[in-house]
Formats: structure tokens, C-alpha cells, sequence
């Protein structure tokens, strides 16, 4: 694993999309962010506004003026930003890897903190647990969301070798 949070480009991508669809403001990109991850993940500020200057910068993006609301500092895509926005729909193919790393990662650590006999974190009462339960109501909720997204579960009874091989992929290049 080599992320330590969202897998690197993931803001900018998500940024230019959403430019695409209609001119916006800052805190607006990052509430639709948060409702694309179904409330879970909301970029801070220090990660979408510098986005947002760079992309100006680059002529990506540009600022417009509203009447209705002239405080407020609105950015659209321009021409050369949607030829950027190919390329990183692009770039963003190759980055299924990256995001089933974070995803397994951070729930490996997960299960570390539950399990890990040189980790002593202790269940709160009416909290959230490092522990059985809560995993499996994790896995639960990973499971109805594809299912919901993609259509019925079935589990894979590959081992991971044996599944990218059957993919064609290269572990030596992921």
C-alpha cells in the first residue's frame, strides 16, 4: 500500500467532473463530494481550494461572476479544461488498484485494533467497537451497496493470485 489517504489525483478528477456538470464554488464541490461518498468522506478545504486556483492558473478553469450571489467565487471548465478532463478520466482507469489498497488498508487496520493483541483499544459503551460486530456490520453495508450498485453478491472463491491471473493483471506493475 502506497496512500496514506485518497489515492493521489482523486480530488482534481472529482473536481474537473464536477466543473463539467455546472459552474461551482468551493464549499459546494466538497459537499458534492461528500454526497458522491454517501457521507462518508469530505475533502478538507486546504485540498479542493488549492485544486481550484491551480486549475485557474493552468487555464482549466475560470473564475465567472454571478449577480445573484457576487461574494461567492464560482469556477467553470474551459475548453482546455475538458481536454484535461479526457486525459484524467484517463489517468483515473488506472487507478482501481490504488483505491481497493486503501479500502483493504484501512480496514486491515480496522480489524489490527480489534484483534492485535499489542493494541489495547477499549470498547465504549453505545459506541462505535473495534470488533466483531461492527466489522461484520461494515462488510454488511459493503455488501448491500453493491449489491444496490451492481446487482446480487456472490463470493469470489479465488485466492487473490488466482483472481488476477483469471483478470489479466499484473501484480508486478500495480
Amino acid at each position: 500500500m502506497e496512500y496514506s489517504g485518497a489515492p493521489k489525483g482523486l480530488v482534481s478528477y472529482l473536481v474537473l467532473e464536477l466543473l463539467e456538470e455546472k459552474p461551482r464554488y468551493g464549499y459546494e464541490i466538497l459537499k458534492e463530494i461528500e454526497s458522491i461518498s454517501g457521507g462518508h468522506w469530505e475533502p478538507s478545504y486546504g485540498s479542493v481550494y488549492p485544486v481550484l486556483y491551480k486549475f485557474e492558473e493552468e487555464g482549466w478553469a475560470q473564475r465567472i461572476e454571478r449577480e445573484d450571489e457576487p461574494d461567492r467565487k464560482y469556477f467553470e471548465l474551459t475548453d482546455a479544461g475538458a481536454e484535461e478532463l479526457v486525459d484524467r478520466r484517463e489517468e483515473s482507469a488506472g487507478k482501481a488498484h490504488d483505491f481497493a489498497d486503501t479500502v483493504l488498508g484501512f480496514y486491515h487496520v480496522y480489524v489490527a485494533l480489534a484483534c492485535d493483541d499489542r493494541l489495547d483499544v477499549p470498547c465504549r459503551p453505545d459506541a462505535w467497537c473495534f470488533d466483531d460486530t461492527f466489522s461484520a456490520w461494515m462488510i454488511e453495508q459493503m455488501i448491500r451497496h453493491h449489491e444496490r450498485d451492481f446487482g446480487e453478491f456472490e463470493r469470489i472463491g479465488e485466492t487473490p493470485e488466482e483472481f488476477y491471473e483469471k483478470h489479466g493483471v499484473d501484480t508486478e506493475t500495480d
